[in-house]
């Protein structure tokens, strides 16, 4: 207990700290009492790049990167890239070991462009098109996940030497999330419930296609998962499935893919994944599984996306205007919001925000943050504290949105989207320029 917990009273003029639990590791006040992310003032990002602007810690990413190298020195970690799928973070991850999944060829041309290994590229999708299977298999991707009984048929049309493939499967784990993030269940788009008819003929005719090799399965339990118990539940039925592949076929597979989803703190409190604990778990429960139904050890891998860019994202916005409404809430208006950030739109996600600019110790005030985009529903963050003496101009910081941030922007109301600020060793330097005006005319071609 601290002397402000036994005094509130002294709060209201003690100057705010940072809660280690949602920023990148280097982000402190500097002498002019601003916020200092990788040695750069985000005031100066700010003024230099302007706002909306998201700016992106290269040094958490690699840090979060040998960290589960660290925690699973056994597994193939892959980089799930539809959290933030750009060059440059493509570069750090790769250096740091990691394999890159997509999701599109969209997402494949960008990984072949950073000059990442096809043979460490793993192509997942529950609506793989013709044209992106083709890509993928000219591009000599090495896996492919199979999501359906459509995509058995087009690969091996279209495969002219051994296609390794992963069958996805449901494994029939409920987290109890969002609905929209919950993918381990039964009845949902993505794979072939563990167990059915329709998984045993997948396996079946994969099998008999000599050009696909079954290397193994895939799930994916969810998003935000902090229960490591759902991971090593899904192991045990995972392993069950592919002994029972072996008794029917004669067929060992090798490769268990886990998925992702590990929860991330975005506000102080939150609960997040604790990668020890997950990885005793999976290694108890690797050892049962094999133990138990005799089937040599398959190799692991796991897919974190939103655990490896997430707390490295910070954004900057300026504050427009400041608007307190008689009985009701006061409103914080700024230049960005739900084109840049959807996720609160979507999900019902909750952020820190917090002043950049200065280190506030006075009286504060309860604020929601709006964006300037014309729908009620353009929330960055409802009822946070901000200093009362606020004023339009100074910059507000959003931390936690390296992930699904740039991934997830739009042009509404056509604005173009943010740029993307890398910085490291007191340097900031631009990895994405701002879209601008003249970029969404250009793909005007007629009237």
């Amino acid at each position: 207990m601290t002397l402000l917990d036994i005094i509130p009273s002294l709060r209201s003029g003690s100057p705010a700290r940072l809660d280690a639990a949602v920023w990148p590791r280097e982000t402190h006040y500097d002498a002019d009492g601003g916020i200092t992310l990788g040695g750069v003032a985000l005031a100066d990002i700010a003024d230099q790049y302007g706002t909306p602007t998201y700016v992106l810690d290269e040094q958490e990413v690699r840090s979060r990167c040998r960290a589960y190298r660290k925690a699973f020195p056994e597994a193939e970690i892959i980089y799930a890239g539809k959290a933030l799928m750009i060059r440059a973070v493509l570069d750090w991850v790769t250096q740091e070991g990691l394999s890159v999944d997509v999701c599109s060829a969209g997402e494949l041309a960008v990984a072949l462009a950073a000059g990442v290994d096809p043979a460490r590229i793993v192509l997942h999708g529950n609506g793989k098109s013709f044209d992106e299977l083709a890509a993928a298999v000219r591009g000599g991707v090495g896996r492919i996940v199979i999501d359906s009984h459509t995509e058995i048929t087009l690969l091996s049309a279209l495969a002219t030497t051994s296609q390794q493939v992963l069958l996805r499967l449901s494994p029939g784990i409920d987290v109890h999330g969002h609905p929209a993030v919950r993918t381990g269940v039964r009845d949902q788009k993505f794979g072939f419930p563990l167990g059915s008819d329709s998984a045993a003929e997948a396996i079946d005719r994969v099998l008999r296609r000599p050009n696909l090799t079954l290397a193994g399965f895939h799930c994916h339990l969810g998003s935000q998962i902090h229960h490591p118990d759902h991971y090593g539940e899904a192991v045990r039925r995972m392993v069950a499935a592919m002994a029972q592949v072996r008794q029917d076929h004669g067929v060992v597979l090798t490769q268990l893919d886990l998925g992702g989803g590990h929860a991330v703190a975005y506000r102080g409190g939150d609960a997040e994944m604790n990668l020890a604990e997950l990885a005793d778990i999976l290694e108890d429960a690797l050892d049962a599984a094999c133990a138990r139904h005799h089937f040599p050890r398959p190799v692991l891998a796991l897919e974190p996306g939103r655990a490896i860019v997430a707390r490295a994202g910070v954004t900057l916005y300026r504050v427009l205007s400041i608007k307190h409404i008689e009985g009701g809430h006061t409103y914080v208006t700024v230049d960005g919001g739900m084109s840049d950030n959807p996720r609160v739109a979507l999900y019902g996600a909750r952020y820190n925000v917090v002043v950049a600019n200065r280190h506030p110790c006075g009286p504060q005030m309860t604020a929601t943050v709006a964006g300037r985009f014309c729908e009620a529903g353009d929330i960055l963050a409802a009822d946070v504290r901000l200093p009362a003496d606020l004023r339009p101009g100074e910059v507000l910081a959003v931390p936690c949105t390296g992930a699904y941030h740039h991934s997830l922007a739009s042009t509404y109301n056509s604005v173009g989207r943010p740029p993307i600020i890398a910085v490291r060793h007191g340097r900031a330097r631009e990895l994405l320029r701002r879209e601008t005006t003249a970029d969404l005319l250009a793909r005007e071609v007629g009237r």
